[in-house]
């Protein structure tokens, strides 16, 4: 630990409470806000979007210099949003913006002559972007525009058309904000491509820094207990369920995949394990070959016993934490090919991929024979062990807070080329 009172300060933003690290992006910014403490004085400005998590904000505040919390009042900001639309932001600025927050940001940088402010996730960027004398650094985790173009070609119109403009807004947004600030982050190799390739006046921003894994608390070592009844052959989806590309993939798993499995295998249950199941996943429950568990104290008990664990995401971006926790548990794992496209492993060995229902449903079958899933299981740990820990985003971290953009190169090499764990645009 650095002496407190030669530590430099740092502004670090996020859109969501980076506690506790229970879904995907929680992961990812709780992770790097921990190593930063470490190495800085961090001053904390964020959002507070389910009432639940007040209750977590003084574990933060034994991390940090100072933290500044507000709450997200849905009906307020959707309200912010819909303004947003007339003017001809994106919707996601606005529903993000807070005069009292931009006031916190400018008199901490000020009285803390704060040289560097990292803005987790696309919208926080707006507070950092023009501070003067603030060397700012956005992680975007995902093109977030991307994924609001996939959202637009899954839905009717006309919602699709409401969609399809946020995708472009989003993006010019983005393409700003990369071009404006130190560098732009991305969790994949394959979210940075899609940026440079979109934006490539950018390339020379833009870094690659991964998740990690803690494959010492997601290990199968643990005995736990089996969750599940003796005679049932479990397959596993976790998540959070009020998240619609979740609901859209057990819906679809549900209703197209699952009736190929039990045909087969009759004894084949699907558990859907997750916080805030939205109304149309606690309706699959009336599946009697299904169970919505609602919020788990613990998933690895699920993860454990699981004979597979499936992803069938076709809306994704970036990476998926719930598979490589599974994975770092030994379990053999299919996923969607949105999902496949970010992972640093190889198919047919350390996972399964299928995009089509029939397709899907054989790959799980073939798993449910405990030698091969075992054999598959092992490998994947493997891979997770040695390509997604911590320690190698975080040295990629720190290095890109002192060199900055000196750091990014240009992406001219094809993926399979680009060894895993170092700068994305090598």
């Amino acid at each position: 630990m650095i002496d407190a009172e030669i530590m430099e300060s740092l502004l670090f933003l996020a859109h969501r409470l980076p506690y506790p690290p229970n879904k995907g992006d929680k992961v990812r910014s709780f992770h790097f806000l921990a190593h930063l403490a470490r190495r800085y004085r961090v001053f904390l400005g964020t959002f507070v979007d389910e009432p639940e998590d007040w209750r977590h904000v003084d574990a933060l505040r034994g991390l940090c210099a100072d933290v500044h919390v507000e709450a997200l009042r849905p009906r307020s900001q959707r309200i912010a949003s819909a303004v947003g639309f007339l003017s001809g932001e994106a919707l996601t600025l606005p529903y993000y913006r807070s005069r009292e927050l931009h006031r916190w940001v400018r008199d901490v940088a000020r009285r803390e002559q704060v040289a560097r402010a990292f803005a987790f996730s696309s919208p926080m960027a707006q507070y950092v972007v023009g501070l003067s004398g603030v060397r700012s650094f956005v992680d975007l985790v995902d093109m977030d525009s991307a994924k609001w173009g996939q959202y637009g070609r899954h839905r009717r119109w006309p919602v699709s058309v409401v969609y399809q403009r946020e995708a472009d807004r989003l993006f010019a947004y983005e393409r700003d904000i990369v071009a404006r600030t130190e560098v732009g982050i991305f969790v994949t190799r394959e979210e940075s491509r899609l940026f440079c390739d979109a934006a490539p006046e950018c390339a020379n921003r833009v870094v690659t820094i991964s998740n990690g894994v803690d494959s010492e608390y997601f290990s199968p070592s643990p005995d736990f207990a089996s969750p599940f009844a003796p005679a049932e052959r479990p397959i596993v989806f976790t998540g959070a369920m009020d998240y619609w590309p979740n609901i859209d993939a057990v819906s679809w798993f549900v209703h197209d995949v699952l009736p190929e499995i039990r045909k087969r295998d009759p004894s084949a249950r699907f558990y859907v394990v997750g916080m805030n199941p939205a109304t149309p996943v606690r309706a699959l429950a009336g599946d009697p070959a299904v169970t919505v568990t609602g919020r788990v104290a613990d998933v690895r008990p699920y993860l454990a016993h699981a004979r597979v664990v499936v992803a069938p995401l076709r809306v994704a971006r970036g990476i998926q934490n719930k598979v490589l926790e599974a994975m770092a548990m030994a379990k053999a794992v299919v996923v969607t090919p949105p999902i496949a496209a970010g992972l640093s492993a190889c198919p047919g060995v350390e996972f399964e991929v299928a995009s089509e229902s029939l397709e899907f449903a054989e790959k799980v079958v073939a798993l449910m024979d405990a030698e091969r899933a075992i054999g598959m299981g092992s490998m994947a740990r493997l891979r997770m062990q040695n390509a997604y820990t911590w320690p190698a985003s975080y040295a990629l971290l720190d290095e890109l807070l002192e060199r900055g953009r000196a750091i990014a190169r240009p992406i001219t090499r094809s993926l399979d080329e680009l060894p895993h764990g170092t700068l994305a645009a090598d």
